[in-house]
């Protein structure tokens, strides 16, 4: 398993500063995709115990809200068991802080993967240029979903993530 980058202080990926993760290959190539460099599952650097550590020091700055897993496609097949490893050391050293995924895959296609034990939001769907709009929050086009991983879970039903619109805009 490969990452592409490590986002020391990232205020556009999930609420309040994070860290953000983006790892490397995807299938989807999606038109429009704001990170065509993850497509290649060859491409970006080894992924390892020692990222896990680094990005889990990072993590625990104080005024760091959260960890934010984004491609790529952290879920694929040829991912999703290290990005689960991530997801895990991260809820079991940080609880109380945040985890946001974002993933091509729509989020029934998730149901019984681990992943959902960890994830606190998960945004899902492919990017759709012609349904794209920046001013949608948290999400690049209307498709995709921002989705409240823990109530989805309890109500084994897609529960929306609560959350503001930009103020005074709709999309």
């Amino acid at each position: 398993m490969r990452y592409n980058k490590i986002r020391k202080m990232d205020i556009s990926n999930g609420p309040g500063i994070r860290i953000s993760v983006f790892m490397q290959g995807c299938p989807f190539h999606c038109e429009g995709c704001f990170n065509p460099e993850t497509w290649d599952f060859d491409g970006g650097k080894e992924f390892s115990d020692e990222t896990i550590n680094h990005i889990i020091e990072l993590c625990g700055k104080e005024h760091i809200s959260g960890l934010s897993i984004l491609g790529g496609e952290p879920l694929h097949k040829d991912n999703i068991d290290g990005t689960t490893k991530l997801a895990k050391a991260f809820k079991e050293k940080y609880p109380n802080k945040t985890l946001w995924i974002w993933t091509g895959n729509l989020f029934e296609s998730l149901k019984n993967k681990e992943i959902l034990k960890y994830a606190d939001t998960i945004v899902d769907g492919q990017f759709k240029i012609e349904l794209s709009s920046p001013l949608l929050k948290w999400k690049g086009s209307s498709n995709q979903r921002v989705i409240d991983v823990k109530k989805s879970v309890k109500e084994d039903k897609v529960v929306l993530y609560e959350t503001e619109e930009f103020e005074g805009v709709t999309a």
